[in-house]
C-alpha cells in the first residue's frame, strides 16, 4: 500500500518541483522593473515616469488586461510617449509583482480603488486612464467611482459588458478547493508553456504578432501559481460584476475615446465597444478595420492621437484610423492556417 501511494505521489511531487523551479526562472528572466508602494496593508507595483519638462499631455495611467502585467503596456506606449507625459504603468492587484490585497480586489471596483490609492501615494492627482481588454472594465469602474481623479478615459478593445456563454474550463478548475491548488502548482506551468506561443499569436490574430512580443512582455509570469489563481478568480467574478454595474457607465462624464478592431474575436466589438459608446454620453468610438484584439500595438498612433484629443487638441481620429488601416493592409496572417484554439495564457476577455 505504501509503495502504491509513493508511486502516485512521486510524479505529483516532481511536477510541483518543476513548476516551482520554472516560476523562479520566469522571475529571473522577467525581473520587476517597477517599484512597490504600500497603499494600506499591501503593496502595488508600478513603473512611474515623472513629469518631464517637455510634457504636453496630462498624466497617464495604464491598466493591462487579463493574463498580463505592466510590461504589456510599457511595450506599447513607453517609448512612443517618451518626454510627453507623466506616466504610471500599473501591475493590477495580484498580477505581475503587485500583491493581491483583500477580497475586494477580485472585482474591477476594488482594483480601480487600489489604483486610485496608488495614484495618491505617487502624487498623481488627476490622469487620463487607459485600459486594455480586462483593464477596460477597471478603467470604467475608475471613471464611475473616481471622477475627481479622471481627466479622461481611453478604452482599447475593452471588456465592459456581460457576454453570452461562460469562461474556459481551466479557470473553474484553478479556483476549486484542493484540486485547484494541485492544478495551479503542478499542471499550469507545463500546460501553459506548451500553449504560450499559439496563445499569444491568437491575441494578435488576424494581425502578425511582433516577433519580440514574448521576450518583451513576460506573459509566462501569469503561469506562477498565485498569479494564475488570481487571474482565474478575476475571470470568475467578472460576468456577475458587469451584469450588476454596466448600468452605471452613463454616470461617466469625462472625455472618452474607445478604440477597437473589427476583427477582435476575443472581446467582441459589437457587444463591448459599441455598448460602451452607447452608454457613455459624448464618447467617440473608433473602429480600426482589419485589427484584432491589440490596437494598443497595431494602432498605437491612433491611441496617441486619442490621448491628444482627450487633452483638448483637435484630432480627426477617423482619418488617422484610415491611415493606420492603409499601413496595415496586407499584413494579416494567412487565414488558411485555421483557427487558433483558446490559450491557457490568453482567453476572453
Amino acid at each position: 500500500m505504501l509503495t502504491e501511494v509513493s508511486a502516485l505521489l512521486a510524479p505529483i511531487a516532481a511536477a510541483i518541483g518543476y513548476s516551482s523551479y520554472k516560476a523562479r526562472q520566469f522571475e529571473h528572466v522577467y525581473p520587476n522593473i517597477g517599484e512597490l508602494t504600500d497603499i494600506g496593508g499591501y503593496r502595488m507595483n508600478a513603473v512611474h515616469v515623472p513629469r518631464p519638462d517637455t510634457a504636453d499631455l496630462p498624466p497617464l495611467v495604464f491598466i493591462h488586461g487579463a493574463s498580463g502585467n505592466l510590461l504589456d503596456q510599457t511595450g506599447a506606449f513607453l517609448k512612443p510617449l517618451e518626454g510627453r507625459a507623466e506616466m504610471l504603468f500599473v501591475d493590477r492587484p495580484g498580477h505581475g509583482y503587485s500583491e493581491r490585497g483583500g477580497p475586494e480586489n477580485a472585482l474591477p471596483s476594488g482594483q480601480a480603488d487600489a489604483i486610485a490609492s496608488l495614484m495618491e501615494k505617487r502624487g498623481v492627482k488627476r490622469a487620463v486612464i487607459i485600459g486594455h481588454s480586462f483593464g477596460g472594465a477597471i478603467a470604467a469602474a475608475f471613471g464611475v467611482r473616481h471622477p475627481d481623479k479622471t481627466a479622461g478615459l481611453l478604452f482599447l478593445a475593452p471588456a465592459t459588458h456581460p457576454w453570452p456563454g461562460g469562461i474556459d474550463w481551466y479557470y473553474h478548475v484553478a479556483t476549486a478547493p484542493i484540486i485547484g491548488w494541485l492544478f495551479n502548482h503542478a499542471v499550469v506551468v507545463p500546460l501553459g508553456l506548451r500553449r504560450l506561443e499559439r496563445g499569444t499569436v491568437n491575441v494578435f490574430r488576424p494581425n502578425p504578432r511582433p516577433a519580440d512580443y514574448i521576450a518583451r512582455t513576460g506573459p509566462s509570469l501569469v503561469l506562477r501559481p498565485r498569479a494564475f489563481y488570481n487571474n482565474a478568480v478575476d475571470f470568475k467574478r467578472l460576468h456577475e460584476y458587469l451584469t450588476a454595474n454596466a448600468q452605471h457607465y452613463s454616470e461617466i462624464d469625462a472625455p472618452t475615446v474607445i478604440i477597437t478592431g473589427d476583427k477582435d474575436e476575443i472581446v467582441w466589438e459589437h457587444l463591448h465597444s459599441r455598448g460602451l459608446a452607447r452608454d457613455i454620453r459624448g464618447s467617440e468610438l473608433i473602429t480600426v478595420k482589419g485589427v484584432g484584439h491589440k490596437p494598443d500595438y497595431l494602432a498605437t498612433d491612433v491611441a496617441i492621437a486619442a490621448l491628444e484629443k482627450i487633452a483638448g487638441r483637435p484630432r480627426d481620429l477617423a482619418a488617422i484610423a484610415r491611415k493606420a488601416e492603409e499601413r496595415m493592409a496586407g499584413s494579416s496572417i494567412d487565414q488558411t492556417v485555421g483557427t487558433v484554439p483558446p490559450s491557457i495564457v490568453y482567453s476572453a476577455p
